[in-house]
């Protein structure tokens, strides 16, 4: 058990800091490792990851918004359906078998390590694309809030929506969704992107894996030191996340994801 719960802690903290280094997205790792450190299918792997999610996006969303970073009201605007999804998309895990949730799951890991790895390198080469049409949601400068339209409030509660349902099926976050979905609907700058991104994921995870708990699907022995050790790895990350450039970062780590997408492929059809 000691072994165990030392193998979830170091686990839990590699995540946390790529949580804080490479923006919520990092929180689709949890999974991987999980099935691969612990030997946990992705249904139990799940509700651990959100329980680690929830806990170190919880910490990062408090602090954006002390710092007044976090637009609470699209947090809650994008978090709305996508809690009442995560329920179904975890009623789905544990009735679809072990090895099509692992395909779905190494699929969805390979699209976005090559989405981030493309995106990376035009940060590095600069050679991101000028000219982009105007977003739905405008950030009015004199306030500092959105001005909200009907097209903003669907674009956003779309995005949430699909977060949760994969959230809840997967165990994924859906920061990978939340993310560029803020980066295409709003012109937030991109510390009030991660910042909100936080405090999506936090209520939706928050969601996810208090329906796993309360239908029993929650390893609490493991998921509680993996979520302490995703704590401190968020601590850490965030101490060192400046001194590091982030483009690189998003490289490296859309690289490491493929290579992990690679083996849950690997491991599901052999």
């Amino acid at each position: 058990m000691e072994s165990i719960n030392a193998v979830s802690v170091g686990l839990g903290v590699f995540v946390g800091m790529m949580m804080a280094l490479t923006g919520a997205g990092g929180g689709i790792l949890s999974v991987p490792l999980l099935v691969f450190g612990l030997k946990l299918s992705v249904a139990s792997a799940g509700p651990i990851g959100l329980l680690a999610i929830a806990v170190a996006g919880s910490f990062g969303a408090i602090n954006g918004l002390r710092t007044g970073l976090l637009r609470y009201r699209a947090a809650l605007v994008m978090a709305a359906l996508g809690i009442v999804l995560a329920p179904i998309g975890l009623y789905f895990a544990h009735r679809i078998p072990n090895q099509p949730l692992l395909i779905a799951f190494a699929s969805l890991l390979m699209i976005v390590s090559a989405r981030m790895l493309i995106q990376a390198q035009q940060e590095i080469t600069g050679t991101i694309p000028k000219e982009l049409p105007a977003p739905p949601c405008k950030l009015d400068q004199s306030i500092g809030r959105l001005i909200w339209s009907v097209p903003c409030a669907r674009a956003l509660i779309g995005s949430g929506a699909v977060a949760g349902f994969l959230s809840g099926l997967l165990g994924v976050g859906g920061g990978f969704i939340i993310v560029p979905a803020l980066k295409k609907y709003t012109d937030l700058p991109m510390q009030s992107i991660v910042a909100t991104s936080l405090g999506v994921l936090s209520l939706i995870s928050i969601a996810g894996f208090t329906s796993a708990a309360l239908a029993g699907h929650l390893n609490w022995s493991i998921g509680m030191p993996f979520a302490a050790g995703a704590m401190v790895g968020m601590l850490l990350g965030s101490l060192i996340a400046k001194q590091i450039s982030g483009p690189r970062i998003q490289q490296a780590f859309a690289i490491f994801t493929f290579l992990i997408s690679i083996s849950l492929l690997y491991k599901a059809i052999e």
